[in-house]
């Protein structure tokens, strides 16, 4: 039965999946991510129910626009499955059980699975835009204070997790002053904000390891190609994947 339960967060990711590339595309246009339907960009037909099963409308329409023909990028199919994985795998860790219900776990569940999400839309507009979105922060910033009351409500300890969400709430302020007599974002206060959202989920050391490993990456990626990269640096879509891969792994150990 466990099974079962698994494939279905599985299949959850991969729909999560699809929706992050809608939503990378959408959300630094500030278009809508909701109601309005799905079109090919290359064609501008609005896409049916069956162009729209992940994965699987893919493969069976050979990686091409079902009106237009034109080639999709295989990095929708990638995006999909990977999310799926990553849902996968951190419902592994909760030993979920239809059997023993526990509405603790379910809550641990719905809060990292959005978490996840939250860093692969990050991740996505930071690669294409070289931007960290600031509606997506602040989806972060009511997720992680939803997740206080909760650790609250459980009687756990919530100082450290107050003391990061009020510097959070405060480079977001600071932020959005900045932007509105700059009108353009400071890349550098949103890159601490993101590391305050990171540090909410697990630890400091988390955090800490995923810079380090982010500027080993960033300095081999600049060496070889020779630094022709040097002013358009993702720093959050590294720090967003490798801090992603590490919560992953951490859950898995333990």
């Amino acid at each position: 039965m466990e099974i079962l339960i698994y494939a279905v967060i599985f299949i959850i990711g991969t729909v999560f999946g699809s929706f992050f590339t809608l939503a990378v595309y959408r959300i630094p246009l500030k278009e809508n991510i909701t109601y309005k339907r799905s079109f090919c960009p290359n064609c501008n037909h609005r896409l049916e129910f069956l162009d729209l099963i992940p994965v699987l409308s893919y493969i069976f329409l050979g990686g091409k626009c079902r009106y237009c023909k034109k080639k999709i990028r295989p990095r929708y199919l990638i995006l999909e499955l990977l999310s799926g994985l990553a849902f996968l795998l951190y419902a592994l860790e909760l030993r979920l059980n239809i059997f023993n219900f526990q509405l603790t776990k379910l809550v641990f569940l719905v809060y990292g699975l959005l978490f996840i999400s939250t860093l692969f839309i990050i991740a996505g507009i930071d690669k294409e835009k070289h931007s960290i979105s600031k509606p997506v922060l602040v989806f972060g910033l009511i997720l992680n204070a939803m997740y206080i009351i909760y650790l609250y409500v459980l009687n756990i300890n919530i100082y450290k997790y107050v003391i990061y969400f009020i510097i959070m709430l405060v480079l977001l302020i600071i932020q959005s002053i900045y932007n509105k007599n700059n009108k353009t974002e400071s890349y550098p206060i949103a890159i601490l904000t993101l590391c305050m959202y990171l540090v909410c989920a697990i630890n400091e050391l988390a955090v800490i390891i995923s810079i380090i490993l982010m500027l080993l990456i960033i300095a081999i990626k600049q060496m070889i190609f020779k630094g022709n990269e040097k002013n358009n640096i993702c720093i959050g879509y590294y720090m967003c994947l490798i801090f992603l891969i590490i919560l992953l792994i951490k859950n898995i150990i333990i």
